[in-house]
């Protein structure tokens, strides 16, 4: 019996159903790139590996190509995600020696998001730190978010996020 036949269907279902159990490990902390990343990257080394090697060890070779290709995206996809993660990080600890009502903006040319931080009053906690309050807005993928909460400085001069 010629088995040849099942081989391409056989590897290119390995490589699906490994690129679907990656996105099964999804989280909410995963942004949208690196969702992308991880099924591209897959996708990309399925692909790669399935031109190596004959019977089992095409798939095989096919399988190591989808993991290893899915963990690379998933790397690609999360560093791009993190430029947008800093960008807002940046904006935010301006913001907080910023004078009261100052907004302070940021955004990211390579994926379109942005967002603002606008000190809207000082104050003290119970423990003497001193204290803002600030309003954020987010804009990702065109869509706004907008969020209040106060940041309070702490002994080493870093600031914490209470609420």
């Amino acid at each position: 019996m010629n088995l040849s036949i099942f081989k391409a269907p056989l590897a290119l279902t390995l490589a699906l159903v490994c690129a679907l159990s990656l996105t099964a490990c999804e989280s909410d902390n995963w942004g949208q790139k690196q969702t992308i990343g991880t099924l591209g990257g897959a996708a990309a080394g399925g692909l790669l590996g399935n031109q190596f090697g004959k019977g089992t060890g095409n798939v095989i070779a096919t399988a190591i190509g989808v993991g290893v290709g899915g963990w690379l995206g998933n790397e690609i996809g999360a560093s791009l995600d993190n430029a947008d993660r800093a960008k807002l990080q940046n904006a935010q600890y301006s913001s907080y020696n910023a004078p009261v009502g100052q907004t302070i903006r940021w955004n990211n040319p390579q994926t379109g998001n942005s967002g603002t931080f606008t000190p809207v009053r000082d104050g003290t906690a119970a423990n003497g730190a001193y204290c803002r309050e600030f309003q954020q807005t987010v804009v990702i993928s065109g869509r706004q978010q907008q969020a209040y909460g106060t940041a309070c400085r702490q002994p080493d001069g870093s600031w914490q996020i209470q609420n």
